[in-house]
């Protein structure tokens, strides 16, 4: 029997150069057999509100082409139903497809993956912050970096990460280490200043920085890494350890983890899966094998 599928598109993922990808990558899945609907909203509520209407028709797979973005929008779709998520990595970090081991920089490889239709239970998270309350499947970041995210996404130019590296460096100049004040489980409570804190159910975000090396997505748990205060010589030092992951032997560095985190400082916005989630404090809590992903 053929699978039906509804194909979650950004036409604004890599500045709208997946765009050139999507008919091969349509070509693959009807070419197997898939029937296919895709679906691209005006904006991010309009593509939610569609998704949300594909998944209710009960659809064999919600598909989503695009970055780590796209795929947070569609756990918001599919979490809690029994329709499987199939992800075709087409963004610029593509962070949550690696963690699930999952072609990253070839899309009709990972067309392959979503037609042989072969699921595993992961675990997301909740995440409440203010009036929004969300899941997410990846990293949570709140501190230095999501303050770089927000820099940049104030940026027009340059394009891809190289925008990043921009914001990275100008908020580098100017930015103090955070009190902070983490909550596990509602019991343990660490009070420190730090450069950041993220909260992980995968181990990287940002195109492969592997902040929570260890994380594993079904688990049932959360990872949670500090970075306590240091100088500004010594964060650039440690910095190129993220992408091997080796950064958690750093003497600053502590990874704990939790099903349940709260984060509470001052003037600090929280970022889930490279999305803005809005201002700390806030709360996250783990929901074990929430979603059925195709793998």
């Amino acid at each position: 029997m053929s699978p039906q599928l509804a194909l979650l598109v950004n036409p604004a993922a890599r500045g709208g150069r997946t765009l050139r990808l999507l008919e091969p990558v349509a070509r693959r899945l009807r070419a197997g057999g898939a029937e296919l609907s895709v679906i691209v909203g005006d904006d991010a509520a309009d593509a939610l509100d569609r998704a949300c209407t594909a998944v209710s028709e009960r659809p064999d797979a919600l598909v989503a082409f695009g970055g780590d973005g796209l795929v947070h929008l569609a756990v918001q779709a599919v979490a809690g139903t029994d329709v499987p998520l199939g992800i075709i990595p087409a963004g610029t970090g593509n962070d949550i497809a690696a963690a699930l081991g999952l072609p990253r920089k070839d899309p009709v490889a990972a067309a392959r993956t979503v037609l042989r239709m072969k699921t595993r239970l992961v675990d997301a998270a909740r995440i409440r912050a203010g009036d929004v309350e969300e899941l997410f499947a990846g990293v949570v970041c709140c501190g230095f970096d999501s303050r770089v995210n927000e820099r940049a996404n104030r940026l027009t130019r340059p394009p891809g990460m190289a925008r990043y590296l921009v914001a990275m460096a100008q908020e580098l100049r100017s930015f103090r280490p955070i009190p902070f004040r983490v909550t596990l489980d509602e019991k343990q409570v660490i009070e420190r200043e730090a450069m950041l804190v993220a909260v992980a159910n995968t181990r990287s975000y940002g195109a492969g920085m592997r902040v929570c090396p260890d994380a594993s997505p079904d688990d049932g748990l959360l990872d949670v890494m500090i970075l306590e205060a240091v100088s500004k010589g010594e964060f650039l030092r440690v910095f190129p350890s993220v992408y091997r992951g080796t950064h958690v032997t750093h003497p600053a560095v502590s990874v704990r983890r939790a099903r349940s985190v709260r984060v509470e400082a001052a003037d600090v916005v929280a970022y889930a899966d490279g999305e803005r989630i809005g201002a700390v404090p806030l709360d996250c809590e783990v929901r074990p094998g929430a979603l059925r992903v195709i793998v």
